[in-house]
């Protein structure tokens, strides 16, 4: 924009879109000056408690959440909840990981969930029990929990409504719930889910196309087009090739090069055959068949003496048996 911008109250000016019939009827009318900032649904891991100089922190490996205090230049942990708890097997997908953090009032508000489809919003006092457990750190306890057949990964409060909206996705699209929280944060009542369907390609061109007649047309159009270019390209090709070998052909006439092979007749191949043959035998000279082998004689030599591969006691065993008799 050119020029100067100078902001001016509302009074005095109407909604537009209250006054136009079309958006009453699609979109829900909002006061003029209501709060139109939108709530972002991202996971909190770390929450601070300024009036308590306190962190709340997200153990994702150990599946926990930690309550620390900020004393002088330290951070002392004073509390853990434990969101998953189990005994025996327990396969990764059923893992309930810790995926948000927040802080409501003395109350801490963590949202566990694990890949498969269960997750629950669990409220977790700030006031640790005094009881060690293996790690050696006092534990905190929930006062409240509410399970959800989904798998979750963000919530956020709405102080107007007094409820908390948890989000969840799953394959085909995501789930809403909407968990009231008007009589306390220690009786949490699930008002309603909103089961969310994502449309997929598939589902978009069935609908527009139920019989699926424009797909096949399309198909069809889309094979025979590419027949056609194969055509061309293999036609183009044979032509390209035909046209080399013209070029070449008068090239070989003027530079003396060999004749046709239809030009030549048999016998001249017999004739080059045998001249062939003729030099290949005047090569040779003329040798006696006289066979010159004869066998030699040879010492004996004790190397392959049956004897000397046997064992000493069958060589020694016919004397000491003629010593006995």
């Amino acid at each position: 924009m050119a020029g100067s911008v100078v902001a001016q109250t509302g009074q005095g000016v109407e909604n537009p879109v209250a006054n136009d019939p079309v958006m009453e009827s699609s979109v829900p009318v909002l006061p003029y000056h209501a709060d139109l900032s939108a709530m972002n649904f991202e996971p909190n891991t770390v929450c601070y408690v300024p009036a308590m100089k306190a962190f709340v922190v997200v153990d994702s490996i150990d599946c926990a959440v930690d309550f620390l205090v900020r004393e002088g230049g330290e951070l002392r942990r004073v509390g853990r909840f434990t969101t998953d708890v189990y005994q025996g097997r327990h396969d990764l997908v059923n893992i309930l990981r810790p995926k948000s953090v927040a802080v409501w009032g003395d109350k801490i508000l963590v949202l566990a969930s694990s890949k498969k489809d269960s997750s629950y919003l669990a409220v977790v006092s700030m006031e640790p029990v005094i009881c060690k457990d293996e790690i050696g750190f006092d534990t905190l306890k929930a006062v409240a929990c509410m399970g959800l057949e989904s798998s979750a990964f963000a919530f956020r409060v709405d102080p107007v409504e007094n409820e908390i909206i948890v989000v969840g996705k799953n394959p085909v699209g995501y789930d809403l719930h909407f968990i009231n929280c008007a009589e306390g944060l220690d009786n949490l009542k699930n008002d309603y889910t909103f089961h969310y369907h994502v449309p997929k390609q598939s589902e978009r061109i069935k609908a527009s196309d139920p019989y699926g007649g424009g797909l096949a047309l399309v198909a069809i159009s889309v094979v025979f087009f590419a027949l056609v270019c194969v055509c061309f390209i293999m036609s183009g090709y044979g032509k390209l090739i035909q046209r080399i070998q013209n070029r070449k052909a008068p090239l070989a006439a003027a530079t003396g090069g060999a004749a046709p092979a239809h030009s030549s007749s048999g016998e001249v191949y017999a004739a080059i055959a045998a001249a062939i043959y003729a030099y290949s035998q005047d090569l040779h000279d003329v040798e006696d068949t006289v066979i010159t082998i004869q066998k030699a004689e040879r010492a004996w030599t004790p190397w392959n003496a049956k004897f000397y591969n046997m064992n000493k006691y069958f060589s020694e065993r016919p004397n000491m048996l003629h010593k006995k008799k």
